[in-house]
């Protein structure tokens, strides 16, 4: 049992209070690896969130630089930061915002020589890619491994939130089946993004983490938001 210092329980007190986390709760989320694919426009403020909710270690894999088109939904960053990596970039701002967090930075492409060694050290795994062949990836290793996935997707106004791979559900496969084709697929460069729609989902899919490494977390559908009328729209898997 970790024992939590005088800082840990007054950084931490707000959520302490709730039934659903207490001290045992958080004794969890400190002992929790987790690992987010994509230090983009969602996993920034998944990233956010799961630090300050302190858990314990976090990866971050991504081989991008920051860029000026970044900064209207990777909040994460600032202008001093373009051209810099993101991952340092990321590790660094958010070890100042909770210096108890540890982070494991992997500044590379996820693929498949690397991708089930670098899984296989986590938990619980966040895919905030942007393109479906990582998504697909990330997915079936998950499944291999018998990892849960919190899987986000965004296009234009619309998101989508699942988890995957969780108590013997469904996985990527069984919704989708096939990756589509890069031209039924457009990311954010070709469709455009307003930079509010990856933030709310960030926060979604950083709820949804914390309530899986508190085992509280009840829902199984595949969650559509449509953000431009204010609609969600829950399909049971």
């Amino acid at each position: 049992m970790n024992d939590f210092t005088k800082e840990e329980l007054l950084r931490y007190r707000h959520q302490l209070i709730l039934t659903e986390v207490g001290k045992k709760g958080q004794e969890k989320l400190k002992n929790a690896k987790v690992l987010v694919v994509g230090a983009g426009g969602l996993g920034c403020p998944a990233l956010q969130y799961l630090c300050s909710a302190g858990v314990g270690t976090i990866g971050i894999i991504d081989f991008d630089t920051v860029e000026l088109h970044n900064l209207n939904r990777q909040i994460l960053y600032s202008t001093d930061d373009i051209g810099k990596p993101k991952v340092e970039i990321a590790a660094g701002k958010l070890k100042s915002q909770n210096p108890n967090v540890s982070f494991i930075v992997f500044n590379e492409i996820l693929n498949k020589k690397n991708g089930k060694e670098i899984i296989s050290r986590f938990d619980i795994i966040v895919d905030g890619s942007d393109n479906f062949p990582t998504r697909f990836l990330v997915n079936d290793i998950c499944a291999e491994l018998n990892k849960p996935l919190v899987f986000g997707s965004i296009y234009k106004f619309e998101a989508q939130l699942a988890v995957f791979n969780y108590k013997n559900n469904k996985n990527l496969r069984d919704v989708y089946g096939e990756p589509p084709d890069s031209e039924d697929a457009p990311g954010c460069n070709e469709s455009g993004v307003l930079g509010v729609v990856p933030g709310i989902l960030g926060v979604y899919m950083a709820n949804a983490t914390i309530q899986l490494i508190l085992d509280i977390y009840k829902s199984d559908s595949f969650i559509v938001f449509d953000l431009l009328k204010f609609d969600i729209l829950k399909l049971k898997m």
